[in-house]
């Protein structure tokens, strides 16, 4: 079996991937660049790609398509606006969205899978992501999947999103039973050289592993601490907010 993955080198894709080859898939897995803030998740695509290699079959490429930037540049991940510190459920999240990011990433997976005989493209959207991303949601997922399908009928390609109905925790939690190495996995926003900690989707992360009585791989014990410190505060502050 053959499928293409959206691999944005972060928790849920990297998760995917390994589940995708727990099942038997060979994966062709795409990283796309198109001037995001976070760029330094490309280079750990690529680590986790040469990780995932150890136990099947990937064939990996990084796609530039930065030259869509400007038609896209808005929001805090492809703008000057400032990343949000703020947990990932609050409106002000919405400040990261990436104008029809998922859509476009999608349609050129699906022109690539008609292109090498694949079936299925697979992408990682899960339940968290519900409140502020509509390309992560179901109704999306089903409406996109009949265009795809339409669009290439006589070579039929379908849309999967296998992590749907879980949450970030569960997702982590699956990815330990795969033992995917989460140390060569990248998630926060402001492309630094270390995590932030402190942007939504590093609260996310950590808030994934504590529900795990994990540690974060990524991070030192240092680091850690930190970060369980920051995510303790924020989620003080955003209680208070919401009493």
């Amino acid at each position: 079996m053959r499928g293409v993955l959206i691999l944005s080198g972060g928790i849920d894709s990297s998760t995917l991937l390994y589940y995708l080859l727990k099942k038997g898939y060979e994966v062709h897995a795409l990283t796309f660049y198109y001037g995001q803030r976070h760029s330094k998740e490309i280079e750990y695509s690529k680590r986790i790609v040469e990780e995932a290699k150890k136990v099947g079959k990937v064939e990996h490429k990084v796609v530039d398509i930065s030259s869509i930037h400007e038609l896209i540049a808005k929001g805090a991940l492809t703008s000057d606006e400032d990343v949000p510190k703020a947990f990932y459920t609050e409106e002000v999240q919405r400040r990261t969205i990436v104008p029809n990011r998922n859509m476009i990433l999608l349609s050129i997976a699906a022109g690539y899978a008609v292109k090498i005989g694949a079936a299925e493209v697979f992408y990682a959207a899960h339940k968290s992501d519900y409140s502020v991303y509509p390309d992560c949601r179901k109704e999306f997922v089903k409406a996109l999947d009949t265009a795809l399908y339409l669009g290439n009928l006589w070579t039929p390609v379908e849309l999967r999103a296998p992590f749907v109905d879980m949450t970030k925790a569960e997702i982590v939690k699956l990815g330990l039973e795969l033992k995917v190495p989460y140390e060569h996995t990248w998630s926060c926003y402001e492309g630094g050289e270390r995590p932030c900690l402190s942007c939504g989707t590093c609260l996310e992360r950590t808030e994934a592993f504590l529900l795990n009585d994990a540690k974060d791989p990524l991070l030192s014990d240092e680091e850690w601490e930190r970060a369980v410190k920051i995510y303790e505060e924020k989620k003080k502050e955003y209680e208070g907010k919401n009493q």
